[in-house]
């Protein structure tokens, strides 16, 4: 057996059973989170009200429309947090984007056929989230401001553009396509929910399947390890809180044409939403690991916990509470299995 061979062996033995065990809950934990509440919820309802929550479609629809926001803001936290980041300016850049894609749709509207004005809308909002994420890169990746700073700083920045772009109020929104786009079904689907399907699939191959996914993982994993490699960590940095912005803005203009109004505090109370779906889908706040399905399945717990409750009628400040613990259980498992990882090591 070779030198090379024998250090292989040596670095990477065998897991033992328990171990074993641990890593597939790890791995699963927000699956397992899923089917427990479902069924907590299943038996409760059939109990109390002798119904089906798992097997109504009412609810399920509800639960899936629940989703697709916070979704939206989680699949580009996804990236960043697998790279050893993070970002909290996604949800006022949310809300500038919602705010924005409601003016510009009515603006066009005035000279614009209603498709083609929603069209502009649309792209208004998307390219001006591009904006904040431009500036969170640059400051991350060139300037060395600690992702936390950076975009803290950019989350009160955005928040009082979108204000006073806002006027301090909402922007109604009066365009008969963008209230279909928001509230019209598709043999029963609501479009916001395949809009996000869509966009969940792309994401998914983007970081499974691409260079570009690869190149996450490795500077998460390592970003001295990375450069070495020849990784331009820098720009890809900088690509990571565009990507970010652009799935805040996506969800800004979907927020949009749902409620027929911009915001611009559309999406302040789902940052901590979406952080906590990447966390409770097994990505790990110190970077390196995490997957797009794992964070589908963590923002279903989450909106299976706010929905459930309010359908058994709890108060829903118990949502928080909730949705903490699980919180808290899932950093538990991901630390447990970072220390029995290095003790392996």
């Amino acid at each position: 057996m070779s030198a090379h061979t024998s250090t292989q062996a040596h670095a990477a033995p065998a897991l033992s059973p328990a171990r074993q065990v641990l890593a597939h809950v790890a791995a699963m934990q927000a699956w397992l989170f899923l089917v427990m509440l479902l069924i907590f919820f299943e038996v409760w309802s059939r109990v109390a009200y002798g119904q089906s929550f798992v097997f109504s479609s009412a609810n399920a629809q509800s639960i899936a429309i629940f989703t697709v926001a916070p979704l939206l803001l989680a699949l580009g936290s996804t990236f960043v947090i697998i790279s050893g980041g993070i970002d909290l300016s996604v949800g006022f850049i949310m809300g500038l984007a919602a705010v924005v894609a409601a003016h510009v749709t009515n603006f066009a509207g005035q000279s614009l056929p209603p498709f083609a004005a929603m069209l502009v809308g649309i792209l208004a909002g998307l390219v001006i989230a591009l904006g904040p994420g431009l500036v969170n890169g640059l400051l991350i990746a060139k300037l060395k401001v600690p992702p936390f700073i950076g975009t803290l700083g950019m989350y009160g920045v955005a928040k009082g553009v979108a204000y006073l772009l806002a006027g301090g109020t909402t922007v109604p929104v009066s365009n008969a396509w963008f209230a279909t786009l928001g509230n019209g079904r598709v043999y029963g689907v609501p479009i916001v929910v395949i809009v996000a399907v869509l966009f969940v699939l792309a994401m998914h191959y983007l970081l499974s399947q691409t260079r570009f996914g690869q190149h996450t993982y490795a500077i998460g994993a390592s970003e001295q390890a990375a450069l070495r490699a020849g990784i331009n960590v820098d720009r890809h940095k900088r690509r990571l809180y565009l990507l970010s912005a652009l799935c805040a803005g996506l969800g800004g203009v979907l927020y949009a044409a749902r409620f027929t109004a911009g915001a611009a505090q559309a999406g302040e109370p789902l940052l901590l939403d979406s952080i906590a779906a990447v966390v409770i889908g097994g990505a790990s706040l110190f970077g390196g690991s995490g997957t797009i399905l794992g964070t589908v399945a963590g923002a279903l717990v989450i909106a299976v916990i706010q929905y459930g409750l309010v359908f058994i009628n709890v108060e829903p400040f118990w949502q928080f509470v909730a949705v903490g613990v699980v919180i808290i259980i899932s950093v538990l498992v991901d630390q447990t299995q970072r220390k029995l990882g290095g003790d392996r090591q």
